[in-house]
């Protein structure tokens, strides 16, 4: 146990899988280990190197281990796959784990605290309730599409189809439809007061943090984008600069080059889908602001005439991604480009 240096650790609800290997490199043991001994298993050995696979519950034991003096790596799974040798087990998975980790150009993903996930459950729970509401909409038209009863596209229209079902005096609908779409609409109505408690919520909390304040200046990103900035990129110096950041979250080109001819593809989809799709959402919110103001942002306009409206929202939220790299790695405000061209130069 002396000799070991670093630990491939396969993590598990119950039965854990962990790998030692020396200086060298060559294997010392692998072993199973029940989750009651874990932490007891790591307090026997000297500081080490661990590597595990970042998954639901590696945050929480990366903080664990880490507490007892070992070096903590989380690492993602598709960049432990290449390591596996042959079939799918736990101690082939905890022996690439004990190899990949000490690659010298391997990618590690940062370590979050307690406190940056509780943020990043506030935003799931939310995304959530969000598609629960939505499902229960799409069924409430469907139904009363059946009886032909349209509402025009939106959210705010589903009120309309909520006192057409509480008209009792209404006689399209039947008394069982009524019965049963009636609950339909109180769970809708549940669902938008749990969505705006938990929107109050993040509100409140980006008020208080100087970071989320900040990025809250750029066009198109709000108190839900800025909490889910500081929620998923624990550490956004990890990125060499704010097109790397981009191209984590998705937002460029797949590529697909060979032979000297560059081939470019849709977006890549990468790192964290919700993120991505905030972005995706707070750039198209801009676009519809600059399509019906002539001052603002001129070149998005330009843009808008020579491609379509989705692939610009991609562009723009690209932007918006290493704009708010540059905030979170620099300091400072968003200061709009057009206001300080215009802005007289003193002295």
């Amino acid at each position: 146990m002396k000799d070991v240096t670093t630990i491939g650790l396969d993590l598990a609800k119950q039965v854990f899988q962990v790998h030692g290997a020396d200086a060298e490199g060559a294997p010392q043991f692998n072993r199973k280990l029940r989750r009651a001994d874990v932490l007891r298993f790591f307090a026997k050995l000297p500081p080490c190197l661990v590597g595990m696979e970042a998954c639901a519950s590696a945050h929480y034991w990366a903080r664990e281990i880490a507490a007892l003096g070992h070096d903590v790596k989380l690492l993602p799974p598709q960049y432990v796959k290449p390591f596996v040798k042959r079939g799918k087990t736990d101690a082939a998975d905890a022996e690439a784990i004990s190899e990949a980790v000490t690659r010298k150009t391997m990618r590690f993903v940062p370590v979050k605290t307690a406190e940056q996930q509780a943020a990043a459950m506030v935003l799931k729970t939310r995304a959530l309730l969000v598609r629960q509401r939505t499902q229960a909409i799409n069924a409430l038209r469907a139904h009363m599409g059946e009886l032909g009863i349209i509402a025009p596209v939106g959210i705010s229209n589903v009120k309309e189809l909520g006192e057409i079902i509480r008209d009792e005096s209404d006689a399209r609908l039947p008394p069982a439809a009524r019965f049963a779409l009636a609950e339909m609409i109180i769970q809708i109505e549940l669902l938008a007061e749990q969505i705006d408690k938990l929107e109050r919520e993040i509100v409140v909390r980006a008020r208080q943090d100087a970071d989320m304040r900040r990025l809250a200046t750029i066009p198109g990103v709000g108190a839900i984008i800025a909490m889910a900035v500081k929620a998923f990129v624990p550490d956004p110096g990890g990125f060499k600069s704010g097109r790397h950041f981009a191209a984590w979250v998705g937002l460029t080109p797949k590529a697909h080059s060979s032979g000297g001819m560059e081939r470019l593809g849709r977006i890549s989809k990468m790192g964290n889908q919700e993120l991505r799709s905030l972005l995706t959402t707070g750039a198209a919110s801009v676009l519809r602001h600059v399509r019906y103001h002539d001052k603002a942002w001129p070149w998005l306009k330009e843009m808008l005439q020579r491609r379509p409206f989705k692939v610009v929202a991609v562009a723009l939220a690209n932007k918006i991604a290493r704009i708010i790299w540059a905030l979170l790695n620099r300091g400072g405000v968003y200061r709009d480009p057009v206001q300080i061209v215009a802005e007289p130069v003193r002295g």
